[in-house]
């Protein structure tokens, strides 16, 4: 199989982002060609972190004096295993190792993390200026979410410090985001978009399934589909474009062919307001509403969602499953959340 684009890129620090050794007073000097990767990356949408074993307040310290310090997310600047702190940034990111790059002068420290977390891709600092030119590291689309997607994060960051120190329910801290949740349908300025959700989103993803930009945009205007976005702002700014939804509707059924969800709104709730959504608009439409789900090696949430969404399955089959809404008791939707559904369902013949 064609290995996966890469998502992020570990960086070591000495002799790798610089030359020189940081804690014994070398004369440190950026290595050629780092800062335009880097540069490069961020404008990609690929995010990047730190894995090196230093003194974290003095290497925190030099990469703000090169000017570098905000381009990083989770660094782990510590003497643990280069593959320890390599797990840990996929963890806070939430993205698997086999879209992960790890950089580093070190061959001890290359095989280190290869034999520990082989799915992760590593490469040495005398690669760095042929990186940018490497098609892994090349997205086919470069949409405006993505150049704002260390911003994205670095904003979710903020709202994690917040839940934390928030004392007091889920729903009570939901409530103080200002959480705007717009669901409406696909416009073809949305399709580079919404392709890259597809290919990049894998736990909250029903099916699984690929599609390319050119099935997305007949799919977009075929009078038999239905293409939906979701969008989710709060008061510390926009989580982009967090959903698709693909129906393929009759005059009797509604089936979603694909529900995907970025990981990144998990825990707003937006999954669950989302398929509410769906089972309203198919009961006042007066159809059923079937969903079908392909069970992947990381998708069983989704499975999880719609069951307790009021799904149960009418057929099974060497991992396909086809299910079907409860439409008779359809719970309300989350008072912390504002809504803007713009698209209606219509029963076309």
């Amino acid at each position: 199989m064609a290995a996966k684009k890469i998502k992020c890129v570990v960086w070591d620090l000495d002799h790798t982002v610089w030359h020189g050794v940081l804690l014994e007073g070398d004369p440190l000097a950026l290595r050629p060609g780092v800062r335009e990767a880097i540069e490069a990356f961020d404008q990609r949408g690929i995010l990047q972190s730190i894995a090196s074993r230093n003194e974290s307040g003095p290497a925190r310290e030099q990469l703000q004096r090169f000017g570098l310090d905000h381009f990083f997310l989770h660094p782990q600047i510590n003497w643990a295993a280069k593959s320890e702190s390599v797990k840990r940034i996929a963890e806070r990111l939430n993205l698997g190792l086999d879209t992960f790059a790890f950089v580093d002068d070190q061959v001890f420290e290359r095989d280190e993390v290869r034999f520990s977390v082989p799915e992760v891709r590593t490469y040495d600092a005398t690669e760095i200026a042929r990186l940018a030119d490497d098609p892994d590291f090349t997205p086919r689309v470069v949409t405006d979410d993505a150049r704002r997607r260390r911003e994205m994060y670095q904003a979710d960051l903020t709202r994690q410090e917040a839940e934390t120190s928030f004392k007091g329910p889920n729903d009570a801290f939901l409530a103080t985001l200002g959480l705007e949740f717009s669901f409406g349908p696909a416009e073809a300025e949305d399709l580079a978009r919404v392709e890259e959700l597809v290919a990049r989103t894998n736990q909250l993803n029903t099916t699984g399934r690929v599609y390319s930009h050119e099935e997305l945009a007949e799919l977009r205007v075929s009078p038999d589909h239905t293409l939906l976005v979701a969008d989710l702002t709060d008061k510390h700014g926009s989580y982009g474009k967090i959903g698709v939804v693909l129906l393929q509707r009759t005059v009797e059924t509604w089936t979603i062919k694909l529900l995907l969800m970025s990981c990144r709104v998990m825990s707003r709730g937006v999954g669950g307001a989302l398929i509410t959504l769906l089972r309203q608009q198919a009961r006042e439409a007066g159809v059923r509403l079937l969903a079908e789900f392909r069970a992947t090696d990381r998708n069983r949430m989704m499975y999880i969602t719609y069951k307790f969404a009021g799904f149960s399955e009418v057929s099974e089959a060497d991992g396909h499953a086809l299910m079907e809404a409860d439409l008779a008791s359809i719970p309300e939707l989350p008072a912390y959340m504002r809504i803007n559904a713009t698209w209606q369902g219509e029963v076309h013949g």
